[in-house]
Order: C-alpha cells, then sequence, then structure tokens
C-alpha cells in the first residue's frame, strides 16, 4: 500500500520515515518530494508498504505523531488525478 505522509519538517529525510514505519512492517521505498528549483524538500512524500494490515496499523498509529515538533499527517494516497495540458490559468482569450 502506498501511504501519503504530509506536514514534515523541513530537515526529514527519507532514512528518518523508513525507521518511523519499520516497526510496523516492511517498507520497501521511502520518497521525500524534493522541490526541483530549491532542492528543499515540499514538506510531503510517500512510503510503500507490501502488507495492507501493516500499512493500516501504520496509518491508524503514524497519525498525528509528532517528528521535528509538526504533527504529521498520514493517510492512503489516493492515485495521482491526470493534469490538464497547457495553461489553463489564463483561460481562452477568443
Amino acid at each position: 500500500m502506498n501511504i501519503y505522509i504530509s506536514n514534515l519538517g523541513f530537515g526529514v529525510q527519507n532514512e528518518d520515515l523508513k525507521k518511523l514505519f519499520a516497526p510496523y512492517g516492511e517498507v520497501t521505498t521511502v520518497n521525500i518530494i524534493m522541490d526541483k528549483v530549491t532542492n528543499r524538500s515540499r514538506g510531503f512524500g510517500f512510503v510503500d508498504m507490501p502488507d495492507q494490515a501493516s500499512a493500516e496499523n501504520a496509518i491508524r498509529e503514524l497519525n498525528g505523531v509528532s517528528m521535528e515538533g509538526r504533527s504529521i499527517k498520514v493517510n492512503e494516497a489516493k492515485p495521482r488525478e491526470d493534469r490538464p495540458t497547457g495553461n489553463s490559468f489564463y483561460g481562452s482569450r477568443r
């Protein structure tokens, strides 16, 4: 199961999340999302756990836990929605 973690402190590293989730079961991947320009954490990331029951237990137990002075939010990751192509910000100028 892919797990979404938000409200992460900017100093949290992939290894920190792996250590946090490991007591609940096998962790296959950890990915903190980084800003491409500043190379700084964007404050959220993903943890993948192959066992559904372990992942659900981790979500229950870790949601709201304090990490680097911030209360993290832990949920099942939702599938990424397709984004519209082009720049829809300005709309149509006809």
